[in-house]
């Protein structure tokens, strides 16, 4: 029988992942499902929650639980680490708490009606691609 308390450092689990590859990693991932109007907030040295804030949205309730659900996933992988997920299964507003990096992900009419975006921006650095470039 082995004891996992007695396991050499490391071995128990996976290396803790970086904060940048952490926060690659929910970009790739909602690329890849086809995520709509992914922005990124930078919350480093303005918040003690997280370092970044990931807002996006899905077309429907179904690729919003779809998408935290395999983010949720690839994150477990990467990381070893098992992320915290409200809003399941309704899946209009879902939160993913993956520590240094916080995502929600919504349903554009719910994203629009809480517009999380404006809360939390600090200047012109949330705005999203196309609005930044005037198209």
């Amino acid at each position: 029988m082995t004891d996992l308390n007695s396991a050499p450092a490391g071995k128990e689990h996976r290396s803790p992942i970086e904060v940048d590859e952490l926060h690659k990693l929910v970009m790739q991932s909602l690329d890849d499902d086809q995520a709509v109007e992914v922005i990124s907030i930078p919350l480093a040295g303005k918040s003690s929650i997280a370092d970044h804030m990931v807002i996006a949205s899905g077309r429907s309730s179904r690729q919003v639980a779809s998408m935290a659900g395999k983010l949720a996933d690839k994150i477990k992988q990467a990381s070893g680490k098992v992320v915290r997920i409200e809003g399941l299964p309704v899946a209009d507003w879902v939160l993913i708490d993956a520590d240094d990096v916080i995502v929600h992900l919504f349903r554009p009419e719910v994203r629009s009606f809480y517009n999380l975006e404006r809360m939390w921006a600090f200047g012109d650095e949330a705005r999203p691609p196309s609005a930044a470039t005037g198209g």
